[in-house]
C-alpha cells in the first residue's frame, strides 16, 4: 500500500493523479502547509527537503514529484504509463519529463516566490510579469508539440501528460492562460474527462468547470 503526503493544488498533484490512475491501493496524508507541518521534525525525517510531496511505500521513503511519478509507473508497468526501455518512445518521454519539471516546473516557482530570488522588493512585480511572459512562451512551445498528437508522448498516455496537467492549473490565472491555446486547450480538455483527472480534483477541491 502507498501512502501520500500531500497538500491539495501542490507538486503531490501529479502523483495523485497517477495513483488514481493505476487505481492503486493508497492513503492519503494532509501536510498542511498552513502551519508549516512541512517543516516539522517527523516530517522532515521522512523528506530532508522539506517539500510536498513524499511517498512512502512498502520498500522506500521517495521524494520529487516526477520521480515519484517515474517510480510508481515502472512499478506497475502493466499500466503502460511510461515506455519501457528499448522502446522508441523513451527518449521522447524523458526529454518531456525533464522539461516539465527542470524547465516549466522551475520557472513556474520563480514567478511564484519571486521574493526568493531577489533582496530587492522592488523588482519583485517585475520577476513575476518577466517569468509570466517566459513560461507563456514554453506554454506555446507546448501548444505547437500537440498539433498533431493526442498525448504528449506520441498516442499513448504517460505520467507526462497527468504533470502537464498539473502545472498547467497551476498557470491558468495567466493573462493568456493554457486552456487560451488552441491545441494545449483541446489536449486538457480531453484529459480533464479522464476519471482519474476527476476523482483528484473533486478531492482536492479544484472545480473542472472551465474545461468543459
Amino acid at each position: 500500500m502507498y501512502k501520500l503526503f500531500y497538500y491539495p493544488l501542490n507538486a503531490s498533484m501529479a502523483p495523485h493523479f497517477v495513483l488514481e490512475e493505476l487505481n492503486a491501493d493508497f492513503e492519503l496524508v494532509l501536510v498542511d502547509r498552513k502551519t508549516n507541518a512541512h517543516k516539522a521534525k517527523n516530517y522532515l525525517a521522512l523528506n530532508p527537503a522539506g517539500r510536498i510531496p513524499t511517498l512512502v511505500d512498502d520498500e522506500s521513503v521517495l521524494f520529487e514529484s516526477a520521480a515519484i511519478c517515474i517510480h510508481l509507473a515502472e512499478s506497475n508497468p502493466k499500466n503502460k504509463l511510461i515506455p519501457q526501455v528499448g522502446e522508441p518512445e523513451r527518449a521522447l518521454f524523458l526529454q518531456w519529463i525533464m522539461y516539465l519539471t527542470n524547465t516549466l516546473q522551475a520557472e513556474l516557482m520563480v514567478h511564484f516566490y519571486p521574493q526568493n530570488h531577489t533582496n530587492n522588493v522592488d523588482a519583485i512585480a517585475n520577476i513575476t510579469a518577466t517569468q509570466e511572459s517566459r513560461i507563456t512562451a514554453m506554454l506555446g512551445l507546448l501548444d505547437t508539440e500537440l498539433a498533431d498528437k493526442k498525448f504528449l508522448v506520441g498516442e499513448q498516455l504517460t505520467v507526462c501528460d497527468f504533470y502537464l496537467f498539473m502545472l498547467a492549473i497551476w498557470a491558468d490565472e495567466f493573462k493568456q492562460p493554457p486552456l487560451a491555446f488552441k491545441h494545449l486547450g483541446l489536449y486538457l480538455r480531453r484529459l480533464a474527462k479522464r476519471d482519474a483527472i476527476i476523482k483528484v480534483c473533486k478531492k482536492e477541491g479544484l472545480s473542472l468547470a472551465d474545461y468543459v
